[in-house]
């Protein structure tokens, strides 16, 4: 790799010349190489000070010749990469320098040759000019040391410690996308360890005895210890993120895309950070910026900045930080709770820089539509902030302008930007939030025209509501006051998505909100409001879309419609059913990864009652893809995560009940009720939705914080329980006694409490009191350290998950194979691995198609051809040789039951199973099989060789002559078959051409065998014997005049498919039947190199001269030719009659020994599955004989 020149002061310092002349010079490092014990010192102390030079083993110097400086011009990772710059300079640059007389003009010169390769190299698509050189120098060295594909993206290097029985070994730590990967070099002996990230089962910083601080990777079987970083926060917190994207490509097949849209590098980047990294540190701080302001999911975060806020409810300045992202300008202050805004760039109508002062120190002012004018003040730079969200400002797609004379005077006069919006017809395409409180003329009713429903305009709580006998009753009057004090608090904190959130919004929560405002409440709260605003019109195109669609979902949903809230009137008819039909329909639709889950009904419904159709919909969408992640999948993987979480926190929290929870299993099923549903299965329905207010505006924290006070308020109750059915209704008791004194309507009968015959019921307990108990006992607890542990669950969980699965498809297919428990689970390993390699450095076919979770057990991961292949080559007894991919393709085919292009485990472990422990008769039958597939028939049914005249050949031959019922059941109904004729035939292929195939993989499966020549002598008796009989059955059978013709205008037409120029032209002329026939050459002289075997060419009636061939292992196809004078080839028709039975072959073949014995012969699966877990493609790495290595895949 050409580099800028760099000065040396001492060139042989720790370095050996290897080549030398007036200018350059050509050195290699010490310990590289060279031996000696000058060299494993080197080489150690490269490792140990983490040495640059460790990565470039070798270098060019260049020097003039009256100076003692040198100057670096090359790196090279290998003598290959150097030579190569070598003889490069040597033959372009060497004759032109020694015209200069002057040194300066020769340093010149050199130095601006170099910079102009640099320039060039730098142009080529595939070098990434943000990498610095030290990382592409680190790049190129983790390639060619774990032996990586090129494919696979290394993100960053750190120097630490690997701890190996008890003895550290200072290295290189590598981490990639897929892979996390250790070298160590001590006095000679190398380590190293390479782990898939989708192997770790547990990723941990702690302290030990012996060490402060550590980073313990855990897979399945062993437990990795690194310690000694420079920096262990940044190391664990890239590790943790890219373990994280293992967990989500095992979860949902999204495999990583490089953001290729980000900044440039600064000054201020330290020098190895690679474009990959900046990727993912901007992808972490994107995602903990929407999840604090409740923001969409592609919203990403440009940059934030330390600033005040002039707040006018408490007249002062706030510090807090500044976050700008492509749609938003987010504030948060440094005291948590203080104060938080969101504007969306929408809104805004003016950005201004007010004139500094001692006071307001760089001050900049935004306007927004509803009148609101935001100060920030102490902004570092300023005028690139204003830049920043001017160039927003003209990206934003929600109908704002820039007018070009207003841009022209702040490009002039640095002062202001202002937005103008057009009129108000210019927006008739948008939707924007009704106000709390707003006109009902302003509500957006829609309704479907070919839908003879009705469909719900308004919330259908407005539509059932329960009419109290009484006007006017103290609850009624509670609730106007919870609305007074709310439109108070928009008077003075601002209303709508501008609005400032503070304490004093929190407590308002936390008593609760009152019925009409709570859907557009917990509109802007979950975020939901920015998603409907910025896709107006997008609800009912996915309602008109989805109607009429039948699927699985629709299938689920129509059967839990009727039991959706119903106790509550509003779904005892057409109308709310139906709303509520369409929403979950059009989210099945929207999302068809998870489709419907059961517990989405019960929730649904509730939005409803509280928000317009369209709202509903868009508040759906929040929880289940922003606010509940990983919750509603048909694994409910995020809800098992937050069971671990709770059970994490359960211990830190009420450790007293702890022991017995976990003893009676009670806190697996109380979690995944409580959380799946937010509490609205559980509790009367009055009392839950209070929890749903806290939960969208706290998000899940408020669940985990209400769960504790639960188990908190039951303890004593809990520890006399002696099974998990007491501690169940306990529990239950407790949360049916749940009250809301507040609640306006009449207390709805809760389903749960209408199964339960109490004689002796709870005393009731307040929800609100319930709810600010849990923020003072259990209000500690903050979202981050959530996260924190879902990390750490979810890979529990996942694993675990990836676990059951090995165990159900090792368990469902043990008694149908010949193999042990043992050998199966690491045919999966290996499996599943070759599935995994293609997902990360690419395939025929997409990781979605061979991978779905929603599947069966057994289908959930398919491999394709390209990918059966790879393992048909290691593990098959058969593989070998130049046929061995062309005998793979038949194979996958074969096992192809279904025609889908993709084979699951259990056909893939059926086809391995019959080589390595089926019979000789077994074997030669699948050999037969892979050659002739006859379609599926009767024992006794012998098959129309006049229907088989009639197929035509094509690629889905071989495929759709096997059921698509069951592979099992054909192979083993086709293993059992007695004495068939097959006749072997097809359009453009002789009957014998399909024979030579099969000679051709026989002579391939015997190379490399130690009685290769006494089998190739035993297959050509075989097939010259074989081939004799097939032509005594022909005669008994002659083509019609009509097939004749056919065939003539087909190869004038093609052309003959069987010529083959370099044969001997001694094959008849004419249309007469004719066959290629292979038969041993007794009289030919054995040879150890060479198998000799001849090539008889036979008319109809007779025998004619023989024509040689030296080797049909080849790719030479065995066919007539034509006389070479003839203007056009002699056509030959095939021999569509020709035909043997399987009798035939396996009698043949029994005659001899070489033969059987090869055919019998056991096969030791577990030494090549180990030999298979030393090829790269499946996650190991062979390693030489003076290096110690140690391999992980699973």
């Amino acid at each position: 790799m050409w580099v800028e020149l760099e000065e040396v002061l001492m060139a042989g310092a720790l370095w050996t010349t290897e080549r030398a002349n007036p200018y350059f010079i050509l050195q290699r490092r010490k310990g590289r190489g060279g031996g000696g014990l000058a060299g494993l010192l080197v080489g150690t102390l490269d490792v140990v000070l983490d040495s640059p030079a460790r990565v470039v083993p070798y270098r060019i110097l260049y020097q003039s010749p009256d100076s003692v400086v040198c100057w670096t011009v090359a790196h090279g990772a290998s003598h290959r990469e150097i030579t190569a710059h070598w003889d490069w300079l040597e033959h372009n640059l060497l004759q032109t320098l020694s015209v200069f007389e002057n040194e300066n003009d020769i340093t010149t010169f050199v130095r601006g040759k170099i910079q102009g390769i640099i320039a060039e190299y730098t142009k080529s698509p595939d070098v990434k000019e943000d990498d610095t050189d030290s990382f592409k120098e680190a790049i190129i060295k983790f390639h060619k040391l774990f032996g990586m594909p090129e494919e696979e993206k290394l993100v960053n290097y750190y120097s630490c410690s690997y701890w190996k029985s008890k003895v550290p070994r200072q290295g290189r730590l590598y981490l990639s996308i897929n892979h996390v990967c250790f070298c160590s070099l001590l006095l000679g002996k190398e380590v190293k360890l390479v782990i898939r990230w989708a192997d770790v089962t547990q990723l941990e910083r702690r302290a030990t005895m012996l060490l402060p601080d550590v980073i313990s990777v855990s897979t399945r079987s062993e437990e990795h210890i690194f310690s000694i970083f420079l920096n262990t926060s940044e190391t664990f917190q890239l590790m943790e993120q890219l373990a994280n994207i293992a967990m989500r490509q095992l979860l949902d097949n999204k495999s990583f895309e490089q953001d290729l849209s980000l900044p440039k590098l600064r000054t201020k980047t330290p020098k190895k950070v690679s474009a990959l990294k900046r990727d993912l540190d901007a992808r972490a701080k994107s995602e903990r910026y929407r999840a604090l302001f409740r923001l969409p999911k592609n919203e990403k975060l440009d940059g934030h900045t330390d600033c005040t806020l002039w707040v006018p409810f408490n007249k002062t300045h706030i510090l807090g930080q500044m976050f700008v992202s492509t749609n938003y300008i987010c504030f948060s202050s440094k005291e948590e709770t203080l104060c938080s805004l969101i504007i969306p760039l929408r809104e805004v109508t003016v950005v201004e820089k007010a004139d500094s002062s001692s006071v307001l120190p760089s001050p900049l002012s935004i306007s927004t539509k509803n009148r609101m004018t935001f100060l920030f003040a102490n902004l570092k730079d300023r005028d690139f902030l204003v830049q920043r969200i001017s160039d927003f400002l003209q990206q934003t797609t929600s109908g704002i302008y820039f007018e070009e004379e207003i841009t022209g005077s702040f490009s002039s006069s640095d002062d202001e930007v202002l937005v103008t919006a057009l009129p108000s017809q210019a927006y008739s395409h948008q939707s924007s939030l009704p106000s709390c409180g707003s006109e009902p003329e302003c509500e957006r009713l829609f309704s479907l025209s070919d839908d003879s429903i009705p469909t719900a305009s308004q919330a259908l709580m407005t539509m059932y509501r329960r009419k109290s006998p009484e006007e006017f009753n103290p609850k009624l009057a509670k609730e106007i006051l919870k609305e007074k004090d709310w439109r108070s608090h928009f008077a003075e904190y601002g209303q709508g998505v501008c609005m400032y959130r503070t304490e004093r919004t929190k407590d308002l929560v936390l008593r609760g909100i009152p019925d009409s405002m709570r859907g557009e409440l917990w509109l802007l709260f979950s975020g939901a409001i920015n998603e409907m605003t910025t896709h107006p019109g997008y609800y009912e195109e996915l309602v008109e879309k989805s109607m009429g669609k039948c699927s699985l979902a629709t299938e689920e949903i129509e059967r839990d419609l009727h039991r959706s809230l119903p106790e509550h009137p509003a779904f005892q008819n057409e109308i709310g059913i139906s709303a509520l039909r369409r929403v979950l329909t059009a989210y099945a639709f929207r999302n068809p990864d998870i489709g419907y889950c059961q517990a989405m009904n019960i929730v649904t419904s509730v939005l409803l009652l509280y928000a317009k159709e369209e709202e509903a919909f868009w508040l759906l969408v929040a929880l289940c893809e922003r606010m509940l992640p990983d919750y509603y999948n048909t694994r409910v993987v995020g809800a098992l995560v937050d069971q671990g979480v709770f059970e994490e926190l359960a211990r830190d929290h009420v450790p007293q009940l702890y022991d017995c929870m976990q003893n009676l299993g009670v806190i697996s099923t109380i979690s995944l009720s409580w959380f799946l549903t937010l509490f609205l299965s559980v509790m009367p329905f009055e009392s839950a939705v209070v929890v749903v207010d806290c939960f969208f505006y706290e998000g899940v924290k408020v669940i985990f914080q209400l769960a504790l006070s639960v188990l908190e308020a039951n303890i004593d109750s809990l520890l006399k329980c002696r099974d998990d059915g007491e501690a169940m209704t306990v529990l239950g008791r407790y949360l049916d006694s749940v009250t809301n004194r507040d609640s306006t309507m009449p207390p709805i009968p809760h389903l749960h409490s209408l199964l339960i015959d109490d004689k002796d019921p709870h005393p009731e307990v307040d929800i609100f009191r319930l709810v600010h108990s849990s923020y003072e006992k259990f209000g500690t607890i903050r979202a981050d350290a959530i996260e924190q542990m879902r990390f750490k669950q979810r890979l529990r969980v996942i694993q675990t998950i990836e676990d059951t699965t090995k165990r159900n498809v090792i368990r469902t297919i043990l008694t149908e194979m010949a193999f042990s428990a043992v050998e199966l689970e690491e045919l999966y390993v290996l499996f599943k691995a070759e599935y995994l390699a293609t997902c990360y450095w690419g395939g025929t076919s997409s990781p979605a198609d061979r991978h779905d979770p929603s599947l069966p057990y057994l289908d959930q991961y398919r491999i394709d051809l390209e990918q059966f292949t790879g393992l048909f080559n290691v593990l098959f007894p058969w593989a070998g040789g130049v046929h061995s991919d062309a005998l793979a393709v038949r194979f996958f085919r074969l096992l192809d039951c279904n025609a889908d292009s993709l084979i699951n485990f259990r056909e893939f472990a059926t086809g391995l199973s019959l080589l390595c422990h089926g019979d000789l008769t077994e074997k030669l039958k699948l050999l037969y099989k892979l050659h002739a597939l006859p379609g599926k028939f009767s024992q006794t049914q012998i098959p129309d060789q006049s229907m088989e005249k009639s197929r035509v050949a094509s690629p889905d031959y071989l495929r759709d002559s096997l059921s698509c019922e069951s592979l099992i059941t054909d192979l083993q109904l086709f293993l059992n078959l007695p004495n068939i004729m097959v006749a072997w035939s097809s359009v453009l292929c002789s009957a014998q051409g399909q024979f030579i195939e099969l000679c051709k993989t026989l002579y391939s499966m015997f190379s490399e065998d130690p009685a290769e020549q006494d089998l190739y002598h035993a297959t050509a008796t075989v097939t010259s014997l074989l081939l004799e009989i097939g032509e005594v059955s022909k005669q008994f059978c002659s083509p019609t005049a009509g097939e004749v013709e056919r065939h003539c205008l087909q190869e004038l037409e093609f052309g003959n498919p069987l010529e083959e120029v370099g044969l001997d032209d001694s094959s008849p002329k004419g249309v007469g039947l004719s066959s290629v026939t292979l038969v041993s050459d007794d009289e030919a002289k054995d040879d150890a190199s060479v198998s000799s075997y001849s090539v008889l060419s036979s008319g109809s009636q007779e025998m004619e001269p023989k024509l040689r061939c030296e080797d049909i292992a080849d790719d030479t196809v065995l066919v007539r030719k034509g006389h070479l004078g003839d203007s056009l080839p002699q056509p030959t028709f095939p021999d569509r009659d020709w035909a043997i039975s399987f009798d035939q072959l396996l009698a043949s073949v029994l005659n001899q020994p070489a033969l059987v014995l090869y055919f019998e012969k056991p096969m030791d699966l577990m030494a090549r599955i180990s030999n298979a877990k030393n090829m790269c493609k499946v996650g190991s790495f062979a390693s030489s004989c003076d290096h110690e290595l140690s391999l992980l895949s699973g």
